[in-house]
């Protein structure tokens, strides 16, 4: 078991590809349990998405989740861990550089729009070495083309540099219904209250009470999604009360957990 009462996540393993037997490639897994990969990149871009389940993919800036209806872009090179929830449907997409036409060079969180996802779907039926021209050919470009529009989405946990804030971090990850205050962590850090502030902002962009706050709604998707009652939910992430977690939810999120998930 996790400090957090969950079950440790399997290794997963990860295809050893060479090169991609076309520009735009398709994966698709069932997977019961929680489960991880290595660090690892790729020499292509990748999406991960699922059709149930949260993802989260980790890289040395933070945390990207992604539950139902979003999808997380990796660049090609970047360093990456893939954590996903128990139940988790995977649809993921390999795209060849020479074709992905997003201008980013850092991950992103995008929406995935039922246009975008009926299209995972319609591309999921082809055979790998679709053809290049003709409708399945076709239904690849537009798919590239719907993926390079996609907007993004605010589903990203910062993660500080300096390695004394990664460690508190990395508590606060492992237990986020803790309820140490500030003051008790700077005193155990040795640092004045005011300076271990100053830094926070300074790493993450975030006060150390929105970091924590967006810690525990994040840390609130999985059993969320999977149909656990709010009310055990916002307790179990550190909120005296459900109306408490659905005000923080809501000013997060713009929508309370029934309508975001209902969304999907």
């Amino acid at each position: 078991m996790s400090s957090n009462g969950q079950q440790k996540p399997l290794r997963r393993s990860i295809p050893q590809l060479k090169s991609l037997p076309r520009p735009l490639f398709r994966r698709f897994e069932s997977l019961p349990n929680r489960t991880r990969t290595h660090r690892h990149s790729h020499p292509w871009v990748q999406l991960s998405y699922a059709i149930a389940g949260v993802l989260e993919i980790h890289t040395d800036a933070g945390r990207f989740v992604a539950p139902p209806q979003r999808a997380v872009w990796i660049p090609a090179g970047l360093p990456h861990q893939v954590f996903s929830s128990p139940h988790t449907e995977m649809r993921s997409l390999y795209v060849d550089c020479s074709v992905a036409t997003r201008q980013t060079s850092s991950c992103q969180v995008l929406q995935v729009s039922p246009l975008l996802r009926e299209l995972i779907d319609a591309f999921s039926d082809l055979p790998v070495e679709y053809e290049l021209q003709g409708p399945q050919g076709r239904i690849a470009q537009v798919l590239l083309d719907q993926l390079a529009a996609a907007p993004p989405v605010d589903l990203m946990l910062p993660l500080p540099q300096n390695e004394r804030l990664r460690s508190l971090c990395r508590r606060l990850q492992a237990q986020p219904d803790t309820q140490t205050t500030l003051a008790q962590w700077s005193q155990r850090m040795g640092l004045s209250e005011k300076t271990l502030s100053r830094l926070f902002l300074r790493d993450t962009g975030l006060t150390f009470r929105a970091w924590r706050q967006r810690l525990r709604l994040f840390s609130a998707l999985t059993p969320l999604e999977q149909g656990q009652r709010v009310t055990d939910v916002a307790l179990g992430c550190g909120y005296d009360s459900t109306s408490a977690f659905i005000a923080a939810f809501r000013q997060q999120f713009a929508c309370t957990p029934s309508e975001f998930f209902r969304a999907g």
